[in-house]
């Protein structure tokens, strides 16, 4: 019984091993970007979009986001995302477009910036995400090289589509 114990162990210790080498090898930076089409006017859009607590209750892994005082006065924002707190600065470079950077701490397991990008159409609003980040942790890498680049933008883009009563399935941009 000892012996297949001693087996398990050592098959999933190196299986972690094997991991943590292979995600070694993966690259620590990464763009991806997904959009959608919503059938509404680009300025009820931009307003959920400009909202960081917009899609708390619409986006499952989104289980809060609430805006911090910084001295500075800069505008930046606390979320939970997927069990994960993070800190960001948000800014406004142009019309329709707001870009969030990821306040990371040196030893942060990830961190990156979110393009988001409300496009008026004849027929309703594109909205894009480009998200270009880093994961430091090769484990992470693994992880989101299984689960795909474009999980957390697909869950935004989908949750924003349903919190206007619309299905929508985000397309992968190259």
């Amino acid at each position: 019984m000892i012996r297949i114990v001693l087996i398990v162990v050592g098959v999933l210790v190196g299986l972690v091993a094997l991991a943590a080498a292979i995600g070694t090898t993966l690259p620590r930076n990464h763009i991806a970007a997904s959009e959608i089409v919503l059938p509404m006017a680009p300025d009820t859009v931009w307003k959920v979009v400009r909202n960081p607590a917009a899609l708390v209750g619409t986006w499952p892994e989104l289980t809060s986001a609430v805006r911090v005082e910084e001295a500075t006065g800069r505008e930046v924002w606390e979320e939970e995302v997927d069990g994960f707190k993070m800190r960001y600065l948000v800014t406004d470079p142009a019309p329709w477009r707001v870009i969030t950077f990821i306040l990371a701490q040196p030893d942060a397991a990830f961190g990156g910036q979110w393009d988001y990008r409300v496009i008026p159409e004849s027929q309703g609003t594109r909205v894009r995400v480009t998200e270009a980040g880093w994961v430091g942790n090769p484990m992470f890498r693994v992880m989101m090289t299984i689960m795909g680049t474009h999980r957390s933008l697909d869950g935004y883009l989908t949750a924003l589509g349903r919190h206007f009563g619309q299905e929508v399935t985000p397309v992968h941009l190259p």
